[in-house]
């Protein structure tokens, strides 16, 4: 009775926050047709609700051919049946200034044939050579993919010591000992195999999907890169084998400010963790629960799925969003400072239930200067309405849309988010960036059993920007987890992050993008390099692209080198 009451007077000013959205453009549109993205995901199901079916997928951006814009790596989990289940797919953007991205299917060419049941997928520069390379999360074998430079990929995943036969679900690059290379940290959910089958029903009593409780939880994997081309499992020594948890969201973090990278979990019906590491030690300590970002408000753990940050209030510090199942609401869990956290999503208009959250990003759609959100559904267990229509996979729900009101609190602008949010999918995974270079954030959406969906934004005009591609110096990639601060001329700081993970299964642009709002003068920007040493970057013009790294002059990118 309480969820109910609480459930109506939450909706009902949901409800009213909506009506007193102001009018904006529509915020994103469809535009897969346009693009010729033609990827369809298949879960391989034939009746028998094996646990796996609704798990995958999700996919990539990655600038695979350095030329300047996104390209998309699609994951695909079962293969060999229809055309559209080829199995996983890259397809490079051929973007002409000022259009729309266009998507040409480069497989065969890419030399990728990854066909196991994929699930997930993250990308870093591994080797340090200045070319992006893949790994590929799947239940049974995963795959560390090596670009070679010349368009083509190498299965390196033996030799490298990347792989592993557990069911793996995300996986992020991060260099935890700041040694300049890109360590890989990697989430596992279950002990599972296909004989391992369970029976299980749904409330009115029809078979349905099992709760991932019913199989034992397993442990993730932290591969320390030895920077001669192979990574070894410290996973033991490091500390973060002696916690299993059903893993599905990964996201690198430095949680408590302190110079060094830490790892938040999202969960599923465990405690989420929060792996802080231990300064150059080697290990890493969990403190999800002193820290507070284990649990909901009630003090039990959730469903956890997809997982963000950002820094929702402008105080400069990242709080921490948790997408969760859809009679349980999503959590933020706000930064008190030093990475002590406080789950305020009711406070903020973010608790809504009958959405099961997957892929999320906190994503500027407006370039006001705020980061909204963006969030993707779809059930893991059948929804009644849908089953009882005949619905071969009912499991559709709506995505949603948050505003940022200017850091108090957030208003769900699905309503007026336009036929782009109209329609329900089965959704999972997420990845955003620039597709089309023109200064403000879309998105590709990778639904289960169904076509995979481009989102451009075209809501931003008129807003001012700045965007940023964020270089290690060290070696010729990106300088993931470096902190960036950029001053506007009222002084406000912004606060972002170079990172490609999060979401859930995803990967996204690595490049910066900063939403300005009226700001026509030029910023200074601040970065902390991951290796810890600070730099300054003053009067950079805004509504463009810029190339940074340590000791060198900030110089402008054009729009066919970004």
């Amino acid at each position: 009775m309480r969820t109910r009451v609480v459930a109506a007077v939450i909706l009902a000013s949901v409800a009213a926050a909506v009506a007193q959205t102001p009018s904006r453009a529509v915020p994103f549109v469809d535009r897969t047709s346009d693009a010729g993205l033609d990827f369809v995901h298949a879960n391989g199901a034939l009746g028998q609700l094996l646990l796996p079916e609704v798990i995958g997928a999700g996919g990539a951006l990655i600038d695979f051919d350095n030329d300047g814009d996104l390209d998309v790596f699609a994951v695909q989990s079962a293969t060999g049946a229809p055309p559209a289940a080829r199995g996983s797919r890259l397809y490079r953007n051929d973007l002409r200034r000022g259009g729309i991205p266009r998507f040409v299917d480069v497989t065969d060419r890419s030399r990728i044939a990854f066909s196991g049941y994929g699930i997930g997928a993250a990308t870093g520069d591994a080797d340090n050579d200045g070319w992006t390379d893949l790994y590929v999360t799947a239940l049974g074998a995963s795959a560390l993919l090596r670009n070679n430079g010349d368009g083509t990929f190498s299965d390196i995943s033996a030799a490298s010591g990347g792989s592993d036969r557990r069911w793996s679900t995300s996986a992020t690059f991060l260099d935890f000992d700041r040694d300049g290379w890109l360590d890989l940290f990697v989430a596992n959910y279950v002990n599972y195999r296909a004989d391992m089958k369970r029976e299980c029903f749904s409330a009115a009593s029809a078979r349905d999907y099992c709760n991932p409780a019913v199989y034992d939880a397993d442990t993730a994997r932290l591969l320390r890169n030895t920077g001669k081309g192979t990574f070894t499992d410290v996973s033991r020594t490091a500390g973060i084998a002696a916690s299993p948890g059903r893993g599905l969201g990964v996201l690198a973090i430095d949680a408590n400010e302190d110079g060094w990278t830490d790892l938040y979990v999202a969960n599923d019906g465990d405690p989420n963790h929060l792996w802080i590491n231990e300064r150059g030690t080697g290990r890493f300590r969990d403190e999800a629960l002193l820290s507070g970002a284990a649990l909901d408000r009630s003090g039990r753990p959730q469903g956890s799925m997809g997982i963000d940050a950002g820094d929702v209030d402008g105080d400069g510090d990242d709080d921490l969003f948790v997408t969760n199942l859809d009679n349980e609401g999503h959590a933020l869990y706000v930064n008190a400072g030093k990475g002590l956290f406080e789950e305020r999503t009711l406070e903020w208009g973010l608790f809504a239930l009958g959405f099961t959250g997957f892929g999320t990003r906190f994503v500027d759609y407006d370039n006001d200067s705020w980061p909204d959100l963006l969030v993707v559904n779809g059930a893991v267990r059948h929804m009644d309405a849908q089953r009882r229509a005949g619905d071969a996979h009912p499991l559709k729900q709506r995505n949603q849309l948050f505003h940022n009101e200017r850091g108090r609190r957030y208003i769900d602008a699905t309503a007026a988010a336009g036929p782009a949010f109209a329609g329900t999918a089965v959704g999972r995974g997420l990845a955003t960036g620039d597709l089309d270079n023109d200064g403000d954030v879309d998105a590709i959406v990778f639904n289960n059993g169904g076509p995979a969906r481009v989102l451009v934004n075209e809501s931003a005009r008129g807003n001012h920007w700045l965007g940023l591609r964020i270089l290690d110096g060290r070696a010729p990639r990106d300088a993931l987890q470096a902190r960036v601060e950029v001053t506007v001329a009222d002084r406000r700081r912004l606060v972002r992050r170079v990172r490609t993970d999060g979401s859930y299964a995803s990967a996204g642009d690595p490049r910066v993008l900063v939403g300005l709002g009226s700001v026509t003068a030029p910023v200074t920007v601040r970065v902390v390099w991951p290796q810890g040493t600070t730099e300054e970057f003053r009067n950079l013009a805004i509504d463009r692209y810029w190339a940074i790294e340590p000791g060198k002059p900030p110089r402008p990118l054009s729009p066919g080198a970004l």
